[in-house]
């Protein structure tokens, strides 16, 4: 099956009504729209959650807490996390998303002193925590932030 070969189901197009043409075509004179009313006029048109002029459901519940747009989503990762590295590896935000420790949106990545460290690893993520900082240098890598 190819795109060029596809076809509609038969029966599953059908025509548009056309309304206002007649009292034979059985849409005429109102043109399906009853008699008077809102609905009945031209360019009329109501919000999804208009209720006829009540006081809507979504203005009756109340409001709670504070969603603060500005704020920063961060992960943490562990100095454990980071032991699968082989010595000598590049650690970027990029190849964190890669081996699963990071997912979903976020803004920035923080590395965090649980756990040791032994190998020599270049880290390259958003921030450190000042004593996961000093045990990757002791180990003999290096910590840059992005």
């Amino acid at each position: 099956m190819d795109l060029h070969s596809l076809q509609t189901a038969e029966g599953s197009k059908h025509r548009k009504i056309r309304l206002g043409r007649g009292r034979a075509s059985g849409k005429g004179k109102t043109s399906a729209r009853g008699h008077k009313g809102q609905m009945s006029r031209t360019g009329s048109v109501h919000k999804p959650l208009f209720e006829g002029g009540q006081m809507p459901l979504v203005r009756k519940l109340p409001k709670r807490g504070f969603n603060n747009f500005t704020r920063k989503t961060i992960i943490p990762v562990s100095l454990d996390a980071l032991a699968r590295f082989d010595d000598g590896t590049e650690v970027t935000i990029e190849l964190l998303c890669e081996k699963g420790l990071v997912n979903g949106r976020f803004d920035g990545v923080k590395i965090l002193a649980n756990g040791t460290i032994d190998k020599k690893l270049t880290v390259k993520v958003t921030a450190f925590s000042s004593s996961a900082k000093e045990k990757i240098e002791a180990a003999g890598g290096t910590c840059e932030t992005v």
